[in-house]
């Protein structure tokens, strides 16, 4: 009783440690932002930028370094922008409340310290309403109940000394309290075990922190994609640089000598040795796309890079010793290399250089990330605050939901669910004599109340009996005004050891008598009671004891508390509730069964994302009865087809190893009573199984899987803690927004699917003009400017008006996509090569035409031919819009008004002006009226005989349904 010393104190704090918990190291702005750069697709820009300065100092123009190099700052720090003020907005939803107020025993006293002041061996006392500081051990417990649901999710649960009250199944020892819990009823003094980062609750916020190296499907999906752009645009650059090479030595009107020759082929064979490991690595790319993995199955064991510059250097030292013989001296670099050959090589390098940079989408970092950042605006507008940017299109993909139960699926308040009240015709509801004494008996029989000032309503003080207030006030009876309405003569409290709570009163109803009213235990009520009210006629209960048990055990097989009230006329004075409920004779009134009820939303949620092929699983801490139960009502269980196969306890999943575990996991549709770990564990078996995991939760003992999962959702009234740890914070803490972060997941990858075909099939067009140009040894027709125009402002462009588009509930009828899926679809592909290859047609017609036929001058039939070719990709994302919607038509859903015609308004309007005032810079003339509308009609032909393809396939399609 006498606490610790002050020098004990002291001591405590050096071993154990302060009561702080280590906090969360924020990621600094320069790290947030560098971050960005791990992209890679933003990689691929960065080797562009480099080979574009090589460019630019040779010809001392670094128009397209600059160009690229805006590309890359454009498309990092959007990114960074909308995830910071994500972060930012989050930040000041989750902020702290001041410190809190302990009371301990020390030195003799009882005194007041800061929480963070507590240490091993301090002992504590907690009263009705005060968070528990640390974990400890109970030493005194008074009628203790606890909200332990930040941690197991059960929000209330019995604590006590007494070893013949403990649980068996609890999952955390009964007389042992845990830092972040409330006191909900009585008091108690308790000794502290462990404090800070030691604590059960520190504990899972260092989990919640542990960096996780599992990438996003997107993530995984961009990096095949700059795998193939870079395989594509290595191949075919490599091999334009050796044929034009080979070309210029054997097939040139110039006859080199021999020596010469055997000097140049040496060279570039040195040259490919040792980059060797360069190409190889490009060859395992290229083997493992071709075989559709996501990684190569075998690894090519390459060797270190010195052993191919070795090899390389020898492999030209024995090309060079058999050009000796021909009178070629390595030494004597005019004798085997002459100006004219370097400048061929030169050329030819650049050329294979400029294939590079233009396979390269410069514009498509900053458009997936612009279409991620839209998607991060618009779904805050849903109830989902997103803070890390790749999270809201990971919803898209995700194949499981872990949820938490208590706040999540529930109220996490509790409920009067059934009330049966044989004493009154109204079962309580009504203003006769009956009525108003079961309104009696709950309102002056507790002691909770309710304030009425918040929205909804909150109860205070236990929430069993709370629920009961609220029951009342439901149908519209003023507890106070009954409760004021009477003279309170004795009470005795609840506690875990008699189970019932009784009141004594002088009340009118009873003429002035005194009269118990008493409530618990349905078998300890019933035990006390020898008579029952049956709309106010008393009978002998014998008979109807069968009944009542029926109705209790209906109830408690739905897991749900059961409470019963009885009531005695006493006469006499000095009497106390105890020895009238030690005398028994009671009349019975009633029962109600109590829970905590389900989230009017949440079955219909659970069936739009059942619907989408995602699994549901539950993970709380609850009983096995009651996880049960929940899932029933959800339709997350059906007793017909699951079974003990299909759930587990805490207890036993941590007692199976993973291999066992790997063959059950994807079954699994509950686990009760888990602990934290076992949240975080059941995630990464999943994870290895090859789900896209998402996981809710609102509790300190959710964090860890919300850490580790692909999305960790987070509730917007749950723990700091848990919400540090989420992607996605649910302002409104509604599972029906779950479903729609999943519509608008998949609707913006469909988007960004969209942007893909329109812009690749841009690349593709201007990678197969550079090669003919190459080959036929003209220049090239479009100049560097105008790619960046296209492939730079104008896709961003193009980009936000396909990220414009609004989500469409069909989605949610589609299957979710595999984690190894390739973003570029077999029939995008096709869509892609068929477009282009149809443009290429249409474009190498039209220079042939510009060159031979048409007499323009060299300026204005070069601007006739870059605004063709803008104004082809312009009508082309409109086919672009219909890709992958069932063959609707482009114009549905359009209006004036909409953000996808303002966007491309904008497009051609754009081009317009810079065919009118571009001038030099981008090589243009302003065109006549004339061309402009030839121009603007014959490539508005790309868009009609689209619309007349997609109309045929309706037509095909509705014939195949009938």
């Amino acid at each position: 009783m006498e606490g610790l010393s002050d020098e004990e104190v002291l001591k405590s704090r050096e071993n154990g440690g302060d009561n702080l918990i280590t906090e969360v190291e924020k990621t600094s702005l320069w790290k947030l932002y560098f971050e960005k750069f791990d992209d890679p697709m933003i990689k691929i820009l960065l080797f562009a930028v480099a080979l574009s300065l090589i460019i630019a100092f040779i010809h001392n123009d670094f128009t397209e370094v600059i160009g690229v190099t805006i590309a890359v700052i454009l498309a990092t720090s959007i990114g960074f922008w909308f995830e910071y003020d994500a972060s930012r907005k989050f930040n000041q939803l989750n902020a702290l409340g001041d410190e809190i107020l302990v009371k301990v025993r020390r030195n003799g006293e009882v005194i007041e310290i800061s929480k963070k002041d507590v240490v091993v061996g301090d002992i504590v006392l907690l009263e009705s309403g005060e968070e528990v500081p640390a974990d400890g051990e109970l030493l005194v417990s008074v009628s203790l109940l606890i909200n332990e649901s930040t941690l197991t999710g059960e929000p209330s649960i019995s604590k006590t000394t007494d070893v013949k009250e403990f649980k068996k199944d609890a999952t955390y020892p009964s007389n042992h309290l845990l830092r972040g819990t409330t006191v909900i009823e009585g008091n108690c003094e308790m000794v502290v075990l462990t404090v800070g980062d030691n604590t059960e609750f520190g504990k899972v916020t260092r989990l919640s922190t542990t960096q996780t190296e599992e990438k996003t499907p997107l993530t995984i999906q961009l990096d095949k994609l700059a795998q193939l752009i870079s395989v594509v645009g290595a191949a075919f650059s490599f091999t334009l640089f050796v044929t034009l090479y080979l070309k210029d030595i054997l097939f040139s009107s110039v006859k080199y000598p021999m020596g010469q020759i055997i000097m140049l082929i040496g060279l570039l064979v040195s040259m490919i040795l040792m980059f060797s490991r360069l190409w190889l690595k490009i060859i395992a790319d290229a083997n493992a796309m071709a075989r559709k993995e996501s990684e190569p199955k075998v690894y090519l064991k390459f060797l270190g890079w010195w052993f191919w510059i070795i090899l390389g250097i020898v492999t030209f030292v024995v090309f060079a010793y058999f050009a000796n013989l021909f009178g070629v001296s390595v030494f004597n670099l005019g004798s085997w290399i002459n100006l004219d050959i370097a400048q061929d090589i030169l050329s030819n390098f650049m050329v294979a250089v400029t294939l590079i940079v233009v396979a390269v989408p410069e514009g498509l970092p900053m458009s997936v990330t612009l279409s991620l950042a839209l998607n991060m605006r618009r779904m805050l507008q849903t109830n989902n605050l997103v803070r890390k940017m790749h999270a809201s299109e990971t919803m898209g993909a995700i194949t499981v939901i872990c949820t938490d139960k208590t706040g999540t699926l529930t109220k996490n308040q509790m409920s009067v669910s059934k009330a049966d009240f044989f004493i009154s015709k109204s079962n309580g509801g009504s203003d006769d004599r009956e009525g108003m004494i079961v309104q009696e008996a709950i309102s002056v029989n507790t002691t909770a109340h309710l304030d009425r000032k918040q929205t909804p309503i909150k109860a205070i003080g236990n929430p069993t009996e709370a629920s009961l207030l609220l029951w009342l006030e439901d149908n519209k009876i003023d507890y106070m005004s009954r409760r004021l309405q009477v003279k309170v003569v004795d009470q005795l409290t609840f506690s875990t050891k008699h189970k019932y709570m009784a009141t004594m009163v002088i009340s009118n109803l009873w003429n002035g008598q005194k009269v118990v009213y008493i409530k618990g235990a349905p078998e300890v009520i019933l035990q006390k009671s020898n008579h029952i009210s049956l709309e106010g006629n008393v009978e002998d209960i014998s008979k109807y004891r069968a009944e009542i048990e029926d109705k209790l055990l209906t109830h408690q097989n739905r897991a749900q508390r059961t409470l019963a009230f009885a009531y005695k006329i006493v006469d006499g004075d000095g009497i106390k509730c105890k020895d009238v409920a030690d005398a028994g004779d009671f009349v019975f009134m009633g029962i109600v069964a109590i829970s905590d009820p389900v989230r009017p939303d949440v079955k219909d949620a659970i069936g739009s994302v059942h619907g989408a092929t995602i699994d549901v699983k539950i993970v709380t801490g609850d009983t096995p009865a009651t996880a049960v139960e929940i899932a029933r009502q959800i339709g997350v269980w059906d007793d017909s087809i699951h079974g003990d196969f299909n759930r587990i306890t805490g207890i036993e999943f941590e007692a199976l190893s993973d291999e066992v575990l790997l063959d059950r996991v994807l079954e699994l549709k509950i686990i009760s009573r888990a602990r934290p770990a076992d949240k975080q564990r059941l995630v990464e078996l999943l994870q290895k199984k090859g789900a896209i995991v998402a996981v809710t939760g609102d509790g300190t003992n959710d964090a860890p899987a919300l850490n580790y999962a692909h999305v960790g959702l987070s509730m917007g009234s749950g723990t700091s803690v848990a919400k540090e740890a989420s992607d996605i914070t649910l302002i409104d803490d509604s599972f029906k927004s779950i479903a729609t972060a999943v519509m608008w997941g998949r609707s913006l990858y469909k988007n960004i699917q969209r942007f893909l075909f329109f812009q690749l099939t841009i690349n593709v067009i201007a990678l197969m003009i550079v090669l003919i140009g190459a080959f036929t040894g003209e220049d090239v027709p479009l100049t560097i400017t105008q790619m960046l125009w296209v492939n730079l402002i104008m896709d961003t462009f193009a980009a936000a008006a396909l990220a414009s588009l609004p989500p469409s509930q069909k989605v949610m009828n589609d299957k979710p996509r595999g984690k190894n899926d390739f973003i570029i679809t077999d029939i995008m592909r096709n869509g892609i090569l068929q477009m282009a290859l149809f443009q290429i047609v249409v474009l190498s017609g039209l220079l042939y035409y510009i060159e031979v036929f048409s007499g323009f001058e060299f300026v204005y039939g070069m601007t006739i031919f870059f605004t063709t070719f803008v104004m082809l990709q312009f009508w082309n994302i409109f086919n672009a819009k219909s890709f992958s919607s069932g063959n609707q038509s482009a114009f549905k859903g359009l209006r004036l008004n909409s953000a996808f015609i303002v966007v491309v308004f904008i497009i051609l309007v754009g081009q317009i002006l810079i065919v009118s005032f571009g001038g030099e810079m981008f090589r243009v003339v302003p065109l006549s009226i004339y061309h402009w509308s030839v121009i603007i009609g014959s490539t508005s032909l790309i868009l009609w005989s689209g619309e007349f393809m997609r109309l045929v396939n309706r037509i095909k399609s509705r014939r195949d349904d009938a």
